[in-house]
């Protein structure tokens, strides 16, 4: 879906997110870690607030006259990727599951590296190399938009400046001479690597083998810093908090038997978070050493299991101790070339409180006091 201006040269690409899967159930849609949209995208996708757009104010980056929050791009040509190929927008393979109802199987389109493919030429095509480019995308698809960042960025050719802000959606370190023990996710890459077609002949494994330096085709991860080296002059920045949930949750819950079969809530949220952290704390090791990365790493948001910190708003995503209010300065500095920044939230304590004296602040504003 594109939203046109004649007052701008420039394209900021937003993927939606919405889950993944690699087993019938949740192809169907069913279950909480399921796949958005198994019916794939009507017409009217955009003009609905029953999807996951919501009218495009899902996030700031897809509203042009969003209520919520600014951001620049917002006067930019605007370009939103919805998704149903359950694929993180990355998959080459067309997957027929029978697991959950063996007699009517479901066949399933893992095609999303097609999608983006076609998306990039049909925007060659009709508005020409852009100005400047933004790449963007929660959950899943901040995925999308990190692996298939050289795919849009190479189709397009801006003129100007490229960046990508991936949100909550990481290609963690699971080398596969590693352990489960060493490298959390490397189970869950293990899986999408076949599911999706990955390694295939088509399969961004294979696709960026040999042209994109520095990528190991035995660790997904390694495509954060090979993008960096990659694209020197560009701008990488991701977000991500460290009580999320919701990722945490997709990358780990099906292939550990202790979190699948905890006691209870709290005993299951330890249990993933104890893997999702270090995890997290990996991430930012391999991306310290690059001078065009950033990377936000706030604690804890009281809203979508701390999941995703660009939609709706970007109301208290900001790292109280580094005296960061949100991440607009994090999101301006991605575009306007300014500083690189490596945060970390160490005060995980304080955030818990941070939604009442917020509401408290509030109050005294509006008492005058």
């Amino acid at each position: 879906f594109v939203n046109r201006t004649p007052l701008s040269k420039s394209v900021v690409v937003v993927y939606e997110g919405g889950g993944a899967c690699w087993d019938q159930a949740a192809c169907l849609g069913i279950g909480p870690l399921a796949a958005s949209n198994p019916n794939g995208i009507p017409p009217d996708y955009m003009q609905r607030l029953d999807t996951t757009a919501a009218y495009g104010f899902v996030t700031p980056f897809s509203a042009r006259t969003d209520p919520f929050q600014k951001v620049q791009t917002q006067a930019w040509n605007i370009v939103y990727m919805p998704y149903c190929t359950g694929d993180v927008h990355s998959g080459s393979k067309v997957t027929v599951y029978s697991d959950y109802d063996p007699a009517n199987p479901r066949v399933q389109y893992h095609r999303g590296q097609a999608n983006a493919q076609a998306a990039a030429q049909w925007l060659r095509a009709n508005l020409g190399r852009p100005q400047d480019m933004m790449l963007t995308g929660f959950s899943a698809g901040g995925v999308g938009a990190t692996t298939t960042y050289g795919l849009m960025r190479d189709t397009l050719e801006p003129t100007g400046r490229a960046s990508l802000i991936a949100d909550s959606g990481v290609l963690m370190q699971a080398p596969r001479s590693g352990t489960p023990e060493q490298y959390p996710s490397l189970p869950l890459h293990t899986k999408i690597r076949d599911a999706w077609g990955l390694d295939g002949p088509d399969g961004l494994v294979t696709r960026y083998t040999g042209s994109l330096p520095g990528f190991d085709p035995d660790n997904l991860g390694s495509v954060n810093g090979a993008l960096a080296n990659r694209y020197p002059n560009d701008r990488f920045t991701f977000l991500t908090f460290q009580a999320d949930m919701n990722f945490s949750s997709f990358s780990y819950a099906k292939f550990y038997d202790d979190i699948a079969n905890a006691p209870n809530d709290a005993v299951r949220r330890q249990r993933t978070l104890a893997r999702w952290q270090p995890d997290l704390a990996m991430h930012a090791a391999d991306l310290q050493p690059y001078n065009n990365v950033s990377f936000h790493q706030a604690f804890f948001r009281n809203f979508n299991e701390s999941h995703c910190l660009t939609i709706v708003d970007f109301s208290a995503t900001g790292i109280e101790e580094l005296g960061i209010a949100d991440i607009s300065p994090v999101i301006d500095a991605t575009l306007d070339r300014g500083p690189v920044s490596k945060n970390i939230e160490q005060d995980h304590v304080s955030d818990y409180f941070r939604p009442v004296s917020n509401a408290i602040r509030l109050v005294k504003r509006l008492l005058g006091i």
